[in-house]
């Protein structure tokens, strides 16, 4: 099986990305670029995100969570702390987090440190949640092997009638992240594969030092 994708092109011309309309601080970019997101209307989920982490294996591993909130200090997101994801940041919390736009032609890539946030701001964005959400974050053991879609459905029953009339807790295992950046790329495309890759680098003053990348 096999089928020849050399044909698959697109010219970028949407936007630019220069040097004159950026700010010395990448969050402040990256706000500006969400907004626009958001304002265009043709992404369904904008705070989608692709996490990368290094398994116990060695080998990297990406898959696709929601941004949560994003402040000054970082992108914070939730998840099983035991899952694979989970495990492979205890060991090595170096991640890589990025944004894929298609409709704007622009994709953000930020190098960065991962660490769990404080209890209390994970308990409040549990309660937060809808029952469903509650109970589906306590009966999956997630990345662990089961039997059967029937097997997770039943547990699911089994703890609605336990918490039918109950407080939903957060459970420890679960909680969220933080990922503070050490390095955050903008990328714009541009025609003639000729796209504008700004990198904002974090020195150890804390200034953010501004490069632009070849394409």
């Amino acid at each position: 099986m096999q089928k020849d994708l050399g044909n698959y092109r697109k010219s970028y011309e949407k936007s630019a990305l220069m040097e004159d309309s950026i700010s010395d601080n990448p969050m402040q970019l990256f706000q500006k670029w969400f907004y626009e997101v958001e304002d265009s209307e043709g992404v369904d989920e904008p705070n989608a995100m692709t996490v990368s982490t290094i398994g116990k294996d060695g080998f990297p591993k990406s898959r696709v969570v929601l941004l949560k909130k994003y402040t000054h200090e970082g992108f914070i997101f939730y998840t099983n702390y035991q899952s694979e994801k989970g495990q492979a940041i205890a060991e090595n919390p170096s991640v890589c987090i990025s944004f894929f736009w298609p409709n704007m032609e622009r994709q953000i890539i930020i190098k960065g440190k991962a660490e769990k946030v404080p209890e209390n701001i994970s308990d409040g964005y549990f309660e937060s949640r809808p029952e469903g959400s509650k109970l589906g974050a306590i009966v999956s053991d997630q990345s662990s092997v089961i039997q059967s879609r029937k097997v997770l459905e039943e547990n699911l029953k089994n703890l609605e009638k336990k918490y039918a009339n109950q407080e939903i807790k957060r459970p420890d295992f679960w909680g969220g992240y933080i990922v503070k950046p050490v390095s955050i790329e903008f990328w714009q495309g541009r025609p003639n594969r000729l796209h504008d890759r700004i990198r904002y680098t974090l020195e150890e003053n804390f200034d953010w030092k501004i490069e632009r990348l070849a394409p």
